[in-house]
């Protein structure tokens, strides 16, 4: 039976009526599963010599997907957890797809079974005060460029906004007078307002005036006056980390990078001792599980801890040996 090439027109539905139309995707969002096919369609051509116009889903069964998502992983270096970012976007797709062609839905349920990989969920990384300080300093700040990227990173480890939060924020969005904030659209289309310390407004306040008042403006342009890339705000990132490793050798050992300020500042929250609720409030987490990654990687309230802690006056027991059974177990 010859395949149809019914792949096509499913793909483009699901992109311009399931995200685009019905779930209203972020720009950021749809740009990620739009990466995530045209690698699949790649590799398609690769292996198949098939055109993306002419696949069918029946050629796109389960032992494909899971081949190209060890593909990934072989060829490209793709790490665990963007190997399953990759499989979510997918599963979105044959979710879409099981409404669309119900006929397939035998080769559908087995990709959608393709199971997610574990991961290692690694000690959050975040710098210390002396650190922030000498990442700071080290911003000349006698240039348009220099002021504006102390400005960013100063609102950055202060704030804690996500990257695409500070490249979106706009003149407008900054609040100055009593109960100074920025207000942001975070994940999920969430609005939220985050406080701002008095060292950063005086530093917006003179950068805004700096600019000129425009409204519609980004807080942080480009020098043609667009909005900064994600690649732009890593480059000036690493480049004022080295910098500062010549007053703070500490900043040499660590890999910085935007949400690392982030995480900076939800630490100095912890460590301040504000409750894990409002972290995740000022943070825009949508679940307090997310939140706790900062208990675990804060080695000070743990130290805390131990500290309160009394070696028991209790007189040792009279040794007795465990059950056969469970000795057994043990030995395992």
């Amino acid at each position: 039976m010859k395949s149809i090439p019914d792949f096509a027109p499913l793909c483009q539905s699901f992109f311009s009526k399931r995200l685009i139309a019905q779930r209203q995707a972020s720009p950021h969002t749809i740009a990620a599963y739009a990466q995530t096919f045209r690698l699949l369609m790649a590799y398609a051509q690769k292996r198949l010599g098939i055109p993306p116009s002419k696949l069918s889903l029946t050629t796109l069964d389960a032992p494909f997907i899971a081949d190209f998502l060890d593909d990934l992983e072989s060829s490209r270096s793709t790490g665990a957890r963007s190997r399953n970012a990759r499989l979510a976007s997918l599963r979105s797709f044959y979710h879409y797809a099981a409404l669309e062609v119900p006929q397939h839905a035998g080769l559908i349920q087995r990709v959608l079974a393709i199971p997610y990989k574990r991961l290692t969920r690694r000690l959050v990384s975040y710098l210390t005060r002396t650190e922030v300080e000498a990442l700071l300093v080290s911003v000349d700040k006698s240039t348009w460029l220099g002021r504006r990227n102390h400005a960013l990173l100063l609102v950055a480890v202060q704030t804690g906004l996500r990257l695409s939060e500070i490249t979106g924020l706009q003149q407008k969005d900054v609040v100055f007078g009593a109960g100074a904030h920025v207000r942001c659209e975070g994940k999920g289309r969430k609005e939220r307002c985050t406080p701002l310390t008095k060292p950063a407004v005086a530093v917006l306040k003179a950068w805004i005036t700096e600019q000129g008042d425009g409204q519609s403006s980004f807080l942080f342009p480009s020098s043609n006056d667009g909005r900064l890339s994600a690649d732009a705000v890593q480059h000036l990132v690493a480049k004022h980390v080295a910098a500062g490793q010549r007053t703070c050798p500490s900043l040499a050992k660590k890999r910085v990078t935007p949400h690392v300020l982030r995480h900076t500042a939800a630490m100095e929250l912890l460590q301040a001792g504000v409750d894990r609720a409002l972290i995740a409030i000022w943070l825009g987490h949508e679940s307090l599980d997310t939140t706790q990654i900062y208990l675990d990687a804060n080695l000070q309230l743990k130290e805390a801890i131990l500290a309160k802690m009394n070696p028991p006056k209790s007189k040792p027991g009279r040794y007795r040996p465990d059950d056969q059974l469970l000795g057994y177990l043990k030995s395992l």
